[in-house]
Formats: C-alpha cells, sequence, structure tokens
C-alpha cells in the first residue's frame, strides 16, 4: 500500500510542476483572453505602457504555466521588445539550476559557431542530456530550448536559478532535518519563516494532490518549496549584481533587466520568490507579469484580482500585470485517480 501511496503522490506531483504533457484543447470563449490588465487599478493596459514600467524594473518575473505555449510566446514578445529598446536582458531560468549555468553559457558560445543543421541538432542532444531533459518530453523541452536559442541569437547571457534535481529529491525524500550537514552547508537559507504562509502552502499542496493530506510527504514538499525558493531568490540577486559590473554590453545596449522565466506558484501574491528577493535587497524594483490562464467556468474579472490575506503580508493581487490566455486543458486532472484516492483515503482512516 505505501508503494501505491508514494507512486500515486510522484503522479500528481508530476502534474503539480506541468511535466505532464500537453492535453487536447478544447476552447472556450472568453473576453478577458488577450486582455492584459494592471491589477491594482483592475484597467486594461496596452502592451507599450506595459513595457514602460518593465524597462524601469530591475527584475522582471514573467510567471508562467509551464506546458502553455502561448504564456512561452508572451515571454518571446517581451523579451524581444526590451531589446527593440536598447536592453540586453540577462534571463535567469527556474527549470535548469544555478549549478547548470556553465553548461548554458556553454552552450550559448557553442550556438555561437556556424555549424550545420545536424551539427547543431547533436549540440542540442548532447546539452539536453546534460542538462538532464532528455527523459522530458519533446514539446517541454521545446519551449525552453526556443528561449534558449532566441538568448543565443540575441547574444543575451542565461542563467540557472534553482537547486539541483538530486538536492530536491533528497530534500523531499528525507526532509530537512534527516540531510547530511554536508547536505545542509551546501543550501542557502534566508531564515525566513511564516506560520501563515506554511499553512496556505501546505492547503495548496493538499488541493494540487486532489484532497490528500500526507502528513509527512506535505511536510517534506514545503521544505523542498522553501529551499527552492530561498536558492531562486539568491540566485536572482546574484544575477542583477552582475548587471551592475557594466552599464553597456559590447554592442552598446543597456545591460539589464534581470528576467525571470518562472512558475506562477513561486511568484503569487508577492510571496515566494519575491518577498524573499526583497528582504536580500529591499532597493530593487521588482515587476511581476503573471499570464494567467481563464478559470475553467466563466468567471470575472474580480475574481481573478483578489487579493490573499494572511497573517504578516500585506493583502495584494496575484501580479502586479497579468495577461489571459486560453487555458492548455479543460479536464480535472484528478479524475483519473479519483477512484485510487478514496482508497487511500478510507485506508487512512483505519
Amino acid at each position: 500500500m505505501r508503494r501505491l501511496i508514494y507512486f500515486l503522490i510522484g503522479c500528481l506531483l508530476c502534474l503539480f510542476c506541468g511535466c505532464a504533457t500537453t492535453s487536447k484543447v478544447i476552447m472556450r470563449d472568453d473576453p478577458l483572453i488577450g486582455t492584459l490588465v494592471k491589477a491594482k487599478t483592475g484597467k486594461p493596459v496596452l502592451f507599450d505602457d506595459l513595457m514602460e514600467t518593465l524597462v524601469h524594473s530591475d527584475v522582471i518575473y514573467l510567471s508562467e504555466k509551464h506546458d502553455n505555449p502561448m504564456h512561452h510566446a508572451i515571454q518571446h514578445r517581451v523579451i524581444q521588445a526590451l531589446i527593440d529598446r536598447g536592453h540586453a536582458p540577462i534571463i535567469g531560468f527556474e527549470f535548469f539550476s544555478y549549478q547548470d549555468t556553465p553548461l548554458l553559457l556553454n552552450l550559448l558560445d557553442a550556438e555561437k559557431k556556424a555549424h550545420s543543421p545536424k551539427m547543431e541538432k547533436a549540440v542540442e542532444q548532447r546539452i539536453r542530456k546534460k542538462l538532464g531533459w532528455d527523459k522530458q518530453s519533446d514539446t517541454m523541452w521545446g519551449y525552453y530550448w526556443h528561449l534558449i536559442r532566441f538568448a543565443v541569437e540575441n547574444d543575451l547571457p542565461a542563467a540557472g536559478l534553482d537547486l539541483s534535481a538530486t538536492q530536491k529529491r533528497r530534500i523531499t525524500r528525507k526532509g530537512l532535518d534527516d540531510l547530511s550537514p554536508i547536505e545542509l552547508q551546501q543550501l542557502f537559507s534566508t531564515k525566513l519563516s511564516n506560520s501563515a504562509y506554511e499553512s496556505y502552502m501546505k492547503s495548496v499542496f493538499v488541493s494540487v494532490h486532489c484532497g490528500m493530506d500526507h502528513g509527512r510527504m506535505t511536510e517534506r514538499l514545503y521544505g523542498t518549496w522553501m529551499m527552492r525558493n530561498d536558492r531562486m531568490a539568491l540566485s536572482v540577486i546574484e544575477l542583477f549584481n552582475a548587471v551592475q559590473t557594466k552599464d553597456r554590453d559590447t554592442a552598446g545596449r543597456q545591460t539589464g533587466p534581470v528576467v525571470i522565466i518562472i512558475g506562477a506558484g513561486h511568484t503569487e501574491y508577492g510571496l515566494g520568490v519575491l518577498d524573499r528577493v526583497h528582504h536580500l535587497n529591499p532597493s530593487l524594483t521588482q515587476t511581476n507579469l503573471a499570464m494567467t490562464e481563464i478559470e475553467r467556468e466563466p468567471a470575472d474579472l474580480a475574481q481573478y484580482l483578489t487579493p490573499l490575506s494572511l497573517e504578516g503580508f500585506e493583502p495584494v493581487p496575484p501580479a502586479d500585470f497579468l495577461w489571459f490566455t486560453q487555458r492548455v486543458s479543460y479536464e480535472d486532472p484528478c479524475e483519473k485517480f479519483k477512484s485510487a484516492l478514496e482508497k487511500m483515503k478510507k485506508h487512512k482512516k483505519k
């Protein structure tokens, strides 16, 4: 029974992390699709108005749902607009670890050289394997490969932000308290702690896992979540500090801002990575653009902009700007696990 529990939790965690392949889209018309909204006012804004804010930001978060191609298209458009305005942004990726940064830079160097199509494909496959993406779907890899190639073509530096896959697995499997001193030494912690946020995130994990609260695993997931946010916040600070080392690149472009490609869960309501970056450097100007899928059922704009009220935090909307898009899928991911989860719940009650 224990193997079944961990298998199902693993499958559901995969869904949570966005590593499931894109399902067939069942379209629903919604007037919000394509609308860009400033959250504080609830009013639509033009793309040029958005860019006027972004070019004056130190750090820009392009918060995505990982498997939505429209979100990656918007990221491409925003980065291109920064380039068109004379900037050379540094791009940070959640989906790669900070330890992967030399591999990404090697790729950038390799791709600058003239290669035959066959050689380019070989370079891509070699780097993909070294980054640990050879077992991920071609579709998911393609989204980030496209952005990496875009960085290459525009001579933009790129870096990983997150913990390594092995570090994440170790924390989730053993818990922070059972890690070795050597492992703990390699982790960065802001020491920030808030019981209200902890309770909120654990409720999110339970919801994502279709209502199944496996206490010890939920605790470990939260520990992994916090360590990831702390590491990514430190990575953001390190990238910003790198921007400050010179004002112009070799092409005469203004270096920066830092552009972060990241899942929306790490940035919602100014929490996760954002409040940790603020803790590390309160003077930084951060702007969060959240690409937002419409809900399964029609909803008013006000429902999307409802602030989160947590003790110890100022109630704020989910992001500074919301850009609404079509959903990837209208299927309930919990439906296929419903019967198995019911059996698991009954087993826990015994």
